[in-house]
C-alpha cells in the first residue's frame, strides 16, 4: 500500500533501475507518515560514508507529538540496506550522470519502505517527447470510448 508518490522523479528522469529499502526512523517520524504529512518532492538519496541516506524528506510533525522532543522536519535519515546493495550502489553512481531518486513510501508488512531508483536526467526535448506521448495515449483512449458508444 503506497503511502506517498514521487510523481516528479518520472517527469524529470530516467529510471534504469529500482531498490527498496527500510528506513531508520524516530516514533514522532512513524507517527506522522501513517498520518500522511510527508513529502518526497525534494528529496533525493546520497551514499556516502559507506551508507545510504534519504536527504530532504520533509516530514511534518503532529501537534501531538511528545513535548520533550524537538522534531526536525527535514534531517538525513538512514536507509536500511545489504552490503552488497550499498557497493552495488556505489559502484553505479560513480559512473557519470546517474544519481539517486525516492519513488515511493510504501508499506510492506507493517512496517515503512522506500523504494528509491537509480536514475538518469531528462533533457527538455525528451520531457516534451513524453508529454507528448501521454497526450497521443489519452487522445486514442477518447477514440476507442467514442467509437464503442
Amino acid at each position: 500500500m503506497s503511502i506517498v508518490d514521487n510523481k516528479k522523479a518520472f517527469h524529470d528522469y530516467f529510471i534504469e533501475e529500482r531498490f527498496e529499502a527500510g528506513l531508520m526512523l524516530e516514533g514522532w517520524e512513524v507517527k506522522a507518515i501513517r498520518a500522511g504529512r510527508v513529502q518526497l518532492k525534494e528529496a533525493y538519496v546520497v551514499v556516502k560514508n559507506g551508507a545510504v541516506y534519504l536527504i530532504g524528506c520533509h516530514i511534518s510533525p503532529l501537534l501531538t507529538a511528545s513535548t520533550h522532543i524537538h522534531p526536525d522536519p527535514t534531517r538525513s535519515r538512514k536507509l536500511l540496506l545489504h552490503a552488497a546493495e550499498i557497493s552495488k550502489l556505489i559502484g553505479k553512481t560513480e559512473r557519470a550522470g546517474f544519481t539517486l531518486v525516492p519513488l515511493d513510501m510504501h508499506y510492506v508488512k507493517g512496517r515503512i519502505k522506500l523504494e528509491f531508483g537509480l536514475a538518469k536526467g531528462k533533457k527538455q526535448h525528451d520531457k516534451r517527447a513524453a508529454e507528448k506521448d501521454r497526450e497521443w495515449l489519452r487522445e486514442k483512449q477518447r477514440m476507442v470510448r467514442t467509437t464503442q458508444s
